[in-house]
């Protein structure tokens, strides 16, 4: 079993979709399968989630199915030769009204509400900010803008405003078809595009919530910080979501790239303190799209979200379409491998001035107190609904967290907490011979021998959410 703290998402596309190469990547160390909605029609989704749960099995390694709704499309329309180059200084017009393809003078608009939502005077940027444009004056449903920094632009690249504003809904009708697809599909966890308060993810919450009710699915929500106007707002959003994506492509593009590595760093230790789940994602390991091995400055950047204590980190494009997928996978686990070797602050800072009002939470924490200070081979977490590992995870102990459950859906949602390595077993049994079974099932798998020794909590009675209220210290037989 890997002994991997740091999870890996990686986005399942046309380079990966191959049965057995998708199997090598979960052996590789993929956690977690990225569906991209943003492409595709609502069959395919579930005919790749069924490849994902097939190779999941082959590789005897659970991994969790995130749906990524795409959001709104706040887009440019399609060009007569599919792209243009915009030379600076040049007018161009973004016009809501134009049917017919592109040119060097202007091209369509996919999102309509462009003209109401702009002013003169403000900036736009398309293409993830590689083309720059200064709008002049808004004249109905024609935005008038000069190029101020130009180059090639193509069908359907993305449009921001430069520190945010625009007013799209983060949940599109298609968003909400894709809602249903997702929960058909039993996703673990579904992401959310662009929300830029926390009344989006509640409505997301409720519409999983409704179109799973008759299954009882319920998914992890993340949220997918890329609005200017998310940050202001990232507390309430964290506080009514499972836990972030820290989405830098767009983000960055609203706010620029020099402020992104200071919200990641805030983000990522905001999340922990919330106890919810981190992902931090875009361009992490780009050029091994198609390149064999990365840059130096990538394995910096993946290694710098390991230290700063990350849950995840999210491959797009690298194995969707690049050329080295697997490659890129063991890459990505290796760098996190060697950074997580480095020393982490003492686990004693985390408890400083902390009180618990929760016996689960308290119970949680003493298991991690005690089992840093005996220097115990590993925690055990019986739980029923993962909140115990969840809690642990928030926290750099330097031994594995198992979490034992008897419910495949917590296993599945589990494989996204750092340091919690999730096993399934049945756990309904009474109190002492579900830790006799999940001890031998340790020693079997070779993480403990006889006289190691471990903590293990667990919640009385049996198979209770929320009920954990035992820490044990045992020593292996």
């Amino acid at each position: 079993m890997p002994q991997r703290a740091t999870k890996i998402v990686a986005t399942l596309g046309p380079a990966s979709s191959d049965p057995d190469l998708l199997e090598a990547m979960i052996r590789a160390g993929v956690n977690v399968v990225r569906l991209n909605f943003s492409h595709g029609a609502a069959q395919d989704h579930i005919e790749r989630a069924r490849l994902v749960r097939e190779a999941s099995q082959r590789a005897g390694r659970e991994v969790a199915i995130m749906a990524d709704l795409q959001g709104p499309k706040i887009r440019v329309g399609k060009f007569a030769e599919g792209k243009v180059v915009l030379v600076p200084g040049e007018p161009f017009v973004l016009d809501a009204a134009r049917t017919e393809p592109g040119d060097e003078r202007g091209v369509g608009l996919d999102y309509k509400e462009l003209p109401r939502d702009v002013k003169p005077g403000d900036t736009l940027l398309l293409n993830d900010g590689l083309i720059v444009l200064a709008v002049d004056q808004v004249a109905g449903s024609a935005v008038h803008t000069t190029v101020r920094i130009g180059g090639e632009l193509s069908n359907n690249k993305g449009i921001n405003r430069q520190g945010g504003g625009l007013t799209a809904p983060a949940l599109t009708a298609k968003d909400m078809e894709d809602i249903r697809t997702a929960m058909d599909l039993q996703a673990d966890y579904v992401a959310v595009s662009f929300p830029k308060t926390a009344a989006d993810m509640e409505l997301a919450r409720r519409l999983c919530n409704e179109a799973a009710a008759s299954i009882g699915h319920k998914p992890g929500l993340i949220a997918k910080i890329e609005r200017a106007e998310a940050i202001p707002e990232l507390e309430n959003i964290l506080r009514v979501s499972d836990g972030i994506m820290v989405a830098r492509g767009d983000l960055a593009v609203e706010v620029g790239n020099a402020a992104v590595p200071g919200l990641q760093k805030r983000m990522i230790r905001l999340a922990r303190q919330m106890d919810k789940v981190v992902i931090t994602a875009t361009q992490m390991m780009e050029s091994m799209i198609v390149n064999p091995v990365p840059t130096r400055a990538e394995v910096s950047d993946v290694a710098n979200a390991v230290l700063d204590g990350t849950d995840a980190v999210m491959l797009s494009a690298e194995t969707a379409a690049g050329k080295y997928p697997l490659e890129t996978v063991r890459q990505m686990a290796a760098i996190c491998e060697e950074a997580e070797t480095t020393e982490y602050d003492p686990l004693e800072d985390d408890f400083i001035g902390q009180t618990f009002q929760r016996i689960d939470q308290a119970i949680a924490m003493g298991a991690l107190f005690v089992a840093h200070h005996l220097k115990a081979k590993a925690i055990v977490a019986l739980t029923d609904s993962g909140s115990t590992a969840l809690w642990m995870s928030r926290h750099n102990v330097m031994m594995p967290i198992f979490a034992v459950t008897s419910k495949l859906a917590t296993q599945r949602k589990m494989t996204l907490y750092r340091n919690v390595r999730p096993l399934l077993a049945d756990t309904s049994a009474d109190r002492d011979t579900a830790l006799a079974e999940a001890e031998a099932d340790l020693k079997k798998r070779g993480v403990m021998q006889s006289g190691d020794v471990y903590a293990i909590t667990v919640g009385e009675p049996m198979g209770t959410p929320g009920g954990t209220n035992t820490l044990k210290i045992c020593r292996a037989a």
